[in-house]
């Protein structure tokens, strides 16, 4: 073990405490035997003619051992014949505190020293190999002098291996047992079960690293159970009604993962919101996430298939046992999970149009702090929660928002050249409509026909300058090339690729592009405000009917 008070300082233990101050190089026992000492359990394993002094053979060996994280030199010791030690200055005096009503020669598993008081530690005692299967918690807040057994809502048969206390949540307790997990909220006064989708398997220990659980089992891998944040909050007035969990910090970086056979699955990348409902709501629900200026970055919905800026969103934690679209919100009773993967809102979209490389997708958010908003019925909860930089990265904050300023301009950009477009194509289906409608009608509306078609023929050219309309697969740009609508989402790919402040170039290929689709727009515009306009009055002028009849058939009537 590591001192948690010196990194120079490292213990092992066999029947004594060994500690070293220099690697290794020299050891100093701390303290004398600390176990039974019992030499009929020291002879050598084995029959007469073959021995087994593979080590697993040994008793009268220290088994537990752990500093206390809060206090130096407070150090608690446990051996596999039963006995608990501590001592308070460092090993120079110890005392024998072993619990008086806990059976004898049973092994000391765990032994567990408080992250929120000095004098309160936990053990974990197991007797099986004396087929006693009962389980055995024990909890001391004077420094061992005084012990209380906490096993209740523990089985027998679940005999228990470890005990750690979450260092965040005093009296949150984590044991694991030979059938499986358990916690209790009450310092251990009362257990349930906390096994979930955990195979039924033997616990041999735990711990809690930055708010996950990680626990070790007996020939079914390592299990982790994501983001304690819940259980640090939960309390029976929250299990009572609704209920905003306030989410855990989450990291903002890139990358991916394929799926790989009997491989563990890799905790969502994004930031997680967990929210409690007392009851399943009758109508909609709503779930915004806000910027530190309290503008609504997102906005995701229970009855919303999608969200305005499209693709990016969440998706139901699978122990939760719901699946479903992963920009819908859950809305069952009890605990629903959403993750946000900390994108913006897309650019707009043109339907049909193929880009070669780039992408619509909405920038990540910059570190810093963001709210939460989760609407349900009149109820409005609220909860914050920050963003944090890859911390491997040595990149200012500032080169952070620069890379996010350009990121939203590229897309705002992208979504203007497709607002465009789809303008376009809105205003050439019905101008294209209506030449058919008085073309079938024999209408005499020559002059209206031939407006459309020089309408027709302005916004056609600005349109093919904006978007390549003759790719229709993602291989066409092979043969078509890519158009500005397609050379701007390229640069979103470019200066995302890597979490730094967009190249000069970068910046200067977007201007670039940028004016030429600027010039465009403004042709665009002028359509707009005075060719439309224009054609609308010479319909009227033309006094064309709203209702015009094709004259190729009249449907068996005379």
């Amino acid at each position: 073990m590591i001192s948690p008070h010196d990194p120079n300082t490292i213990y092992a233990a066999g029947n004594v405490l060994l500690k070293s101050t220099n690697e290794g190089q020299t050891w100093e026992p701390i303290s004398p035997d600390l176990t039974r000492n019992d030499k009929s359990k020291q002879a050598s394993s084995g029959g007469d003619i073959t021995k087994d002094n593979t080590s697993v053979e040994y008793y009268c060996t220290i088994f537990a051992f752990m500093e206390s994280p809060l206090q130096k030199g407070v150090m608690w010791a446990g051996s596999d014949d039963g006995l608990v030690h501590v001592t308070t200055d460092g090993g120079k005096n110890w005392q024998n505190v072993t619990p008086k009503n806990m059976p004898e020669l049973g092994l000391i598993s765990i032994i567990d020293a408080s992250a929120h008081d000095a004098g309160t530690a936990y053990v974990a005692m197991t007797r099986y190999k004396h087929d006693d299967f009962k389980p055995y918690i024990y909890k001391t807040s004077d420094y061992g002098k005084t012990w209380t057994p906490i096993t209740k809502g523990i089985p027998d048969g679940a005999f228990t291996r470890t005990v750690r206390e979450d260092p965040k949540r005093k009296g949150l307790l984590y044991a694991g047992t030979e059938t499986g997990m358990y916690v209790s909220f009450d310092d251990g006064a009362n257990w349930q079960s906390l096994q979930r989708n955990l195979p039924v398997v033997p616990i041999t220990d735990i711990a809690v690293k930055e708010n996950d659980l990680v626990v070790s089992t007996q020939g079914r891998s390592f299990w982790i159970l994501d983001d304690l944040t819940p259980l640090h909050q939960l309390s029976d007035k929250v299990a009572a009604t609704t209920h905003l969990f306030k989410p855990r910090g989450a990291y903002r970086f890139g990358g991916g993962s394929f799926p790989v056979p009997n491989a563990g699955q890799n905790p969502p990348n994004g930031v997680v919101v967990y929210y409690y409902l007392k009851t399943k709501p009758e109508g909609d629900i709503r779930l915004e996430f806000l910027d530190a200026k309290g503008d609504t970055i997102k906005t995701f919905s229970s009855k919303e298939k999608k969200d305005e800026g499209g693709g990016g969103g969440g998706f139901l934690a699978e122990f939760f046992g719901i699946t479903g679209d992963p920009n819908k919100l859950a809305k069952e009773a009890g605990m629903n999970r959403f993750v946000w993967d900390m994108r913006y809102a897309d650019a707009v979209n043109t339907p049909g149009a193929v880009l070669w490389g780039g992408n619509l997708r909405g920038p990540i958010a910059s570190p810093g702090n963001y709210g939460v908003r989760l609407i349900v019925g009149n109820q409005t909860l609220t909860g914050s929660f920050e963003i944090k930089a890859d911390p491997r990265l040595n990149l200012p904050l500032a080169d952070y928002q620069k890379q996010f300023d350009f990121l939203i301009k590229v897309r705002d950009k992208i979504s203007a050249a497709h607002e465009g477009v789809n303008f376009i194509r809105e205003v050439r289906k019905q101008v294209d409509d209506l030449s058919k409608r008085v073309s079938d009608a024999g209408t005499d509306g020559k002059a209206v026909t031939a407006a459309a078609k020089d309408l027709n023929e302005k916004m056609k050219a600005i349109e093919e300058e904006i978007l390549q309309v003759k790719a229709k697969s993602s291989q066409d740009p092979l043969n078509f090339p890519i158009k500005l609508n397609n050379k701007i989402a390229v640069l979103a790919d470019v200066a995302s690729s890597m979490d730094a402040a967009p190249t000069d170039a970068s910046v200067a290929v977007f201007n670039r592009l940028s004016a030429k689709l600027d010039a465009q727009l403004a042709k665009l515009k002028e359509i707009r405000e005075k060719d439309v306009p224009a054609f609308n009055q010479l319909v009227r002028e033309q006094a064309v009917p709203a209702i015009m009849v094709s004259k190729k058939g009249t449907g068996g009537m005379k």
